[in-house]
C-alpha cells in the first residue's frame, strides 16, 4: 500500500531573512539558526531544499568568519562588488573577509596562508633571537666567566704539567672549548714549553712552539730512534732540529738528546757551544754502543762548561771525557753503555762521587768490568782515609756494573741514608753483602732491596736481613739459592734474636725454583697471627748484634721490661711466585686467601694458550 506523499511546507525565506536581520541577536546566532534550519530541511525525512536555498547558505558561511575577524565591520556585510585590491594586499585576512560575498579565490586564499606563516616565522626568529642573547646572559654571570685570565692561565698550566703528559692534545682540547680560552692558551707560554723533535713531531710545530713560549724555561727533546722511517735523510734532520733549537738553548730547562750512533750525536752537540744557565736536567742517549770510531774521542766543552743549574746527567755511550765540570755537585747521576777501553775506572768514579757531595741517586748500568791492577788499593788504611761520603744518597742501582767495580765502589763510599737498593747481573754477591753488613752496624734504613740474577751464600744473606730491620720489599728474581733456609728464618726468629725484617709487606720469588711449598706456608702462617713473642732470657746477647743505637735502645728496653713482648711482624699484602714450577694452582688459590696480592704464571690450555684460573 502506497501512501501519498506529504506536502511539503511553504517558507518564507525573504521573510526569515527580514526577521533575522531585524533580530537583536548577532549575527552567528544567526547563522546558527540557518544553518540549523538547513541541517533540518536536510534531513532524510524531508526532500532536499532547492539550490537556491543552498547557494545561499554557502555564502552566508564567510559572514560567519567575518564575524570574529577583529578587522572587518559589520556594514561591510551588507556592501558588494569587489574588495578595493590595495586593502587586501595590505590585510589579507580583511580582504579575504570582505571579499566574501564575491567568493574569494584561491590564489587569495593561498596568500593569505603565505603571509600567515611569514608573520609565524619572523615571530619565531625573534624568539630565537631572544633566547640566544638569555642565555648569553646567563651564561656571563656563571663563575668560570668571570675568572681572570691570569687566574685561568694558571689553572691551565697546574692541569697540563701535573697530567706528565708530554703530548699537546690536552692544550688542544682546551683550545676547543671556546675562542676565550683559546685566547688564554694562546697567550700562556708555560703551555707551550715542551719541545719535542722527532719522527711524529715535525719542526713546523717546534717552531710554533718557540714562538708562543716567549722567554719562559724550555724542556727540550730530540729523539731520534734507530727504527726511524727515513734513515738515509737522519743526519739532515737532526742538524736541522739544533739549528732551529741553537737560539733557544739559553733558556732549556731540561736537554734530552737521542740518536742511533755517536756520528749524529756529534753532530748535534756541536751546536751547543753557548753558555746554559737554566739548564737543571741533561740526558745524552747513543743507541748503538758497541761502534769504535774517531767520534769516540771527547768533543767540545758542552754549553761552553757554564751550567750552573745543573742537577740530573744520564749519559749512555756518550764519551765524554769524565771532565768533573758537568758532573759536579749533582743531585743524579746515571752512567751506562761504556765497554771495553770506554768504560770508567774505579778512581774517575770515585772522583766524580767526591765532586757530588749531595748526590741522591746513583746508577751503573751495562758496563765492562774495572781492571783490579788499575784500581785503587784495598788496604785498610787507604780505604778508611778515602772514603768518600754521600750523606744524602737515598737510591743505588747497579746493573751489569761489573762485580769488581761495584765492590770497590761499595769499600769506598758511605750511605747512611740509603734507602732503595738493587743488584742485578753481578755473579758473586758474597763479598758485596759483607760490605753491606759493615754499613748496617752504624746506619742501613734500607727499605726495597731487588736481587737479580745473581748468587750469594745464604746463612750470610740471612745474616745482613738480620740488621735489616725497616726493610718493606725484598725482591728475588731467578735465584737458585734461595731455599726453606732463608724462608724458615723469614718465619721463625732464632731464640737469640727478634723477628727478622718484621717490617717486611712485598715479598717477590720470581724464577727461585729451589724453595720448597711447605717452608713458604709456613712464613705466611706465621705472618698472620700478629701474636707477639715474649722476650727470651738472652735478649741482651741480641742487643750487641743489632745494626744501629736506635735498634739497640729498644731491645735493651724490652730487655728492662720483662712484661712487655717483643713487637708482631707484618701481614704479607703482595707475594710473586711466577715462574715457580712447583707451586701448582691449588697452592696459588691458598695464597690468594691469605694475601691481597698474588702474581702467579696464567693458567694455560692444552695447546698453551692462557686461560682463566
Amino acid at each position: 500500500m502506497q501512501y501519498p506523499p506529504l506536502p511539503r511546507p511553504l517558507r518564507d525565506d525573504s521573510a526569515l531573512h527580514t526577521q533575522r536581520h531585524g533580530s537583536k541577536l548577532p549575527d552567528t546566532f544567526a547563522s546558527r539558526s540557518s544553518n540549523a534550519l538547513s541541517s533540518a530541511s536536510g534531513s532524510p525525512s524531508s526532500p532536499p531544499p532547492p539550490y537556491e536555498d543552498v547557494y545561499r547558505d554557502f555564502s552566508s558561511k564567510p559572514n560567519f568568519i567575518s564575524s570574529f575577524s577583529g578587522s572587518i565591520e559589520p556594514s561591510s556585510l551588507s556592501r558588494s562588488g569587489p574588495p578595493n585590491s590595495s586593502s587586501s594586499r595590505t590585510n589579507p585576512i580583511g580582504g579575504l573577509a570582505m571579499s566574501c560575498n564575491s567568493r574569494p579565490s584561491i590564489s587569495q586564499l593561498r596568500e593569505a596562508l603565505s603571509s600567515l606563516d611569514t608573520q609565524m616565522a619572523s615571530l619565531l626568529s625573534q624568539r630565537q633571537q631572544l633566547e640566544s642573547y638569555l642565555e648569553q646572559a646567563v651564561r656571563s654571570q656563571s663563575p668560570i666567566y668571570r675568572l681572570p685570565e691570569e687566574l685561568l692561565s694558571s689553572i691551565f698550566v697546574t692541569g697540563v704539567c701535573q697530567s706528565g703528559d708530554q703530548d699537546s692534545l690536552l692544550v688542544s682540547s682546551l683550545m676547543l672549548v671556546c675562542r676565550y680560552w683559546r685566547d688564554v692558551v694562546v697567550n700562556s707560554p708555560e703551555l707551550w714549553a715542551t719541545i719535542c723533535i722527532s719522527p711524529h713531531d715535525s719542526l713546523q710545530k717546534a717552531r710554533r712552539r718557540l714562538a708562543r713560549s716567549k722567554s719562559v724555561p724550555l724542556d727540550i727533546t730530540v729523539n731520534f730512534t734507530p727504527r726511524s722511517d727515513n734513515a738515509t735523510g737522519l743526519m739532515e734532520n737532526i742538524i736541522r732540529a739544533m739549528d732551529l733549537l741553537r737560539p733557544a738553548l739559553w733558556r732549556a730547562r731540561s736537554f734530552r738528546l737521542s740518536v742511533p750512533n755517536r756520528p749524529q750525536a756529534h753532530a748535534a752537540l756541536l751546536r751547543c757551544k753557548e753558555d746554559a744557565p737554566l739548564l737543571e736536567t741533561l740526558s745524552i742517549c747513543i743507541f748503538h754502543s758497541m761502534q769504535e770510531d774517531h767520534y769516540s774521542s771527547p768533543c767540545l766543552p758542552l754549553f761552553n762548561g757554564h751550567t750552573p743549574r745543573l742537577r740530573s746527567c744520564s749519559f749512555t755511550s756518550f764519551n765524554f771525557g769524565w771532565d768533573k765540570r758537568i758532573v759536579s755537585g749533582l743531585r743524579v747521576l746515571q752512567l751506562g753503555g761504556y765497554w771495553n777501553g770506554f768504560s770508567p775506572s774505579v778512581d774517575k768514579l770515585l772522583e766524580m762521587l767526591r765532586a757530588c757531595p749531595q748526590l741522591e741517586e746513583l746508577a751503573l748500568r751495562n758496563m765492562s768490568d774495572a781492571d783490579p791492577e788499575g784500581s785503587v788499593h784495598s788496604e785498610p788504611e787507604f780505604m778508611s782515609n778515602k772514603v768518600v761520603k754521600l750523606p744524602r744518597l737515598i737510591k743505588a742501582s747497579f746493573y751489569y756494573a761489573g762485580n769488581m767495580r761495584v765492590r770497590m765502589l761499595l769499600s769506598q763510599i758511605s750511605f747512611p741514608a740509603l734507602e732503595s737498593l738493587d743488584f742485578c747481573y753481578l755473579d758473586n754477591l758474597t763479598p758485596i753483602l759483607e760490605y753491606l753488613r759493615q754499613q748496617a752496624l752504624t746506619s742501613l734504613p734500607l727499605r726495597h732491596l731487588r736481587i737479580e740474577s745473581s748468587f750469594f751464600n745464604e746463612p750470610k744473606f740471612v745474616t745482613l736481613l738480620k740488621r735489616l730491620m725497616s726493610l718493606t720489599t725484598l725482591e728475588l728474581i731467578d735465584i737458585e739459592d734461595v731455599s726453606s733456609f732463608l724462608l724458615k728464618n723469614l718465619s721463625t726468629p732464632p731464640a737469640s734474636h727478634p723477628w727478622i725484617c718484621p717490617k717486611i709487606e712485598r715479598l717477590s720469588l720470581d724464577g727461585c725454583t729451589s724453595l720448597e711449598w711447605d717452608s713458604l706456608r709456613s712464613l705466611v702462617e706465621s705472618r698472620l697471627s700478629g701474636k707477639s713473642l715474649p722476650p727470651s732470657s738472652t735478649s741482651m746477647t741480641a742487643m750487641r748484634a743489632m745494626s744501629s743505637a736506635s735498634v739497640s735502645a729498644h731491645v735493651h728496653a724490652l730487655a728492662m721490661g720483662r712484661s712487655s713482648p717483643l713487637p708482631a711482624p707484618r701481614r704479607l699484602t703482595s707475594i710473586d711466585v711466577t715462574h715457580c714450577h712447583q707451586i701448582n694452582k691449588e697452592m696459588v688459590q691458598w695464597l690468594k686467601m691469605y694475601v691481597p696480592d698474588v702474581c702467579c704464571d696464567p693458567a694455560k690450555g692444552v695447546w698453551g694458550e692462557p686461560v682463566l684460573p
